[in-house]
C-alpha cells in the first residue's frame, strides 16, 4: 500500500488536494468583519449594519429565553410531581435570558461606536459644548 488514505467523516480528499488547499489558505483571527478594499465610510456602515442584526437576533433570543422561563414557572406550579425539574429549567432559562441581555447591550454599544466611526469618516464632527 504505497498510497495512504485518511478517512474522515465528511471530507474525502487525496493528499495532494489537501496539501494544495492548506498552502492557499491561512487562518487569520479578526475581531471585525473584513469587507475588502472599501473606503472607511462603507466599512463602518457595513459593520454598523452587522452589529444591528446581531443586536436584533440577541433581542429575539432573550425574549425566547424569558418566555421559556415563564413557561417553566407555570409548569412547576401545574405539575407538582416534577416541580423541582421545572424550577431548575426555569433558572437555566432565566440565566440564558440575562446572558442574552448582556449580549444585546454589548452589540448596541458596538453599533454606536461604528455609527460614530461612520460619521467621522463622512466628515461630520461632534462638538461637545457642555
Amino acid at each position: 500500500m504505497s498510497e495512504e488514505r485518511h478517512h474522515h467523516l465528511f471530507h474525502h480528499k487525496k493528499d495532494e488536494e489537501m496539501s494544495a488547499d492548506a498552502d492557499n489558505s491561512a487562518y487569520v483571527e479578526q475581531t471585525t468583519a473584513d469587507y475588502g478594499g472599501e473606503d472607511k465610510y462603507e466599512k463602518a456602515r457595513k459593520e454598523e449594519k452587522h452589529h444591528k442584526h446581531l443586536e436584533e437576533e440577541g433581542e429575539l433570543g432573550t425574549t425566547a429565553a424569558g418566555a421559556f422561563a415563564l413557561y417553566e414557572k407555570h409548569e412547576s406550579k401545574k405539575d407538582p410531581e416534577h416541580a423541582h425539574r421545572h424550577k431548575i429549567e426555569e433558572e437555566i432559562a432565566a440565566a440564558a435570558a440575562v446572558g442574552g441581555g448582556g449580549f444585546v447591550f454589548h452589540e448596541h454599544h458596538e453599533k454606536k461606536e461604528d455609527k460614530k466611526e461612520e460619521e467621522e469618516a463622512q466628515g461630520k464632527k461632534h462638538h461637545h459644548l457642555f
